[in-house]
């Protein structure tokens, strides 16, 4: 999808506005989406840890239609609602953190974002796709972290291997019941731990670290953990059910007309810049500087694939500055056996 960012760059030199650039991406986007649809035909799968890279999907076996789905809210003319069907075990919602970054610096201020958790995986009573215990899943992992140039040691599935999504998901719902934002960071953190550093995020003394290092209240987190937060993850649940998702990552975008763009699937930047823009077309995104220190300041931690997309470094690049910055005293890193990360 280079051609994407090429088209993009083109109709800003020559000074083209949003109408036109909407036009022309939606020929790309539409030659592309029926190359997915083919594709994703040809390997029909049931299995929602074997992710699908052709199509960015970790699909779940039921599908349900979408006639129920609310979409009308009472939300400002120049604010969209974005509703993020995700799990923390979902290796595609892993491989979009640089885009989903990304549009936070730039159309933020125009989004009001709620994170839905998907329960991806309930326990291990299927056998499908062929996978059919943990250990399956772990050179999966190590595929998946390739295609999307960002680091998943899939060892964790050998070495401590984990029964089930729902868990960590409770657990983000808990964390979601103290602060909003705090439980953003609380899933970018079990995700690390999960992804980078074969944490087993089901285990109450992952969570509990995750939760303390985003400077949560863990005594009312356990509570919540234990109580309200499983109500608040059977109602994501059935949300989904009542919306016809069918995989992660799955993203709606709605405007206060009701209208909505739908991005399904791991996608190139342009598709959730797109979806935005046909939606309201007068959204204007916010110009953010691009240099390193302000982009950790806005976030603690970064892979060189995330590195890149927000700072517009070309990538065969960022290892070396992000090196340089460890050197100098200025970066930490943590390394694995398919990537590293910078702190």
């Amino acid at each position: 999808m280079h051609l994407c960012s090429i088209l993009r760059d083109f109709l800003n030199f020559m000074k083209i506005d949003n109408l036109f650039y909407l036009l022309s991406m939606n020929l790309l986007f539409t030659l592309y989406a029926c190359h997915s649809s083919n594709t994703q035909s040809m390997n029909k799968q049931n299995n929602p840890l074997l992710c699908d890279t052709e199509t960015g999907i970790c699909e779940v076996p039921s599908v349900v239609s979408e006639e129920n789905m609310p979409l009308k809210d009472s939300l400002p003319v120049n604010k969209l609602k974005v509703i993020y069907f995700t799990d923390p075990i979902c290796s595609s919602c892993w491989g979009i953190e640089p885009q989903l970054r990304k549009l936070k610096l730039e159309y933020g201020k125009n989004l009001e974002i709620e994170y839905r958790m998907g329960g991806l995986l309930p326990d291990w009573s299927y056998n499908s796709g062929g996978i059919s215990k943990p250990s399956d899943v772990a050179h999966h992992w190590d595929e998946v972290s390739e295609h999307y140039d960002m680091p998943i040691d899939g060892d964790v599935w050998l070495e401590d291997p984990l029964h089930s999504s729902y868990p960590p998901s409770i657990a983000f719902k808990g964390a979601q019941l103290q602060d909003k934002q705090k439980a953003i960071s609380f899933l970018r953190e079990i995700r690390e731990m999960v992804f980078l550093h074969k944490k087993n995020i089901t285990k109450w003394e992952n969570l509990e670290l995750a939760a303390r290092k985003v400077d949560l209240d863990v005594k009312r987190f356990k509570v919540d953990y234990e109580e309200n937060a499983k109500l608040l993850f059977e109602q994501d649940l059935k949300l989904a059910r009542e919306m016809g998702v069918r995989g992660f990552p799955t993203i709606f975008f709605i405007n206060d007309q009701g209208n909505k763009e739908i991005v399904y699937g791991a996608k190139p930047y342009a598709y959730y810049e797109m979806a935005i823009l046909k939606l309201n077309p007068s959204i204007v995104k916010s110009e953010y500087s691009k240099n390193w220190e302000t982009i950790f300041n806005s976030y603690t931690s970064l892979c060189a694939k995330e590195f890149a997309e927000l700072t517009g470094t070309p990538r065969t690049e960022c290892e070396a500055i992000l090196n340089n910055l460890v050197k100098e005293g200025k970066l930490t890193t943590h390394k694995t056996k398919n990537g590293s990360i910078w702190l």
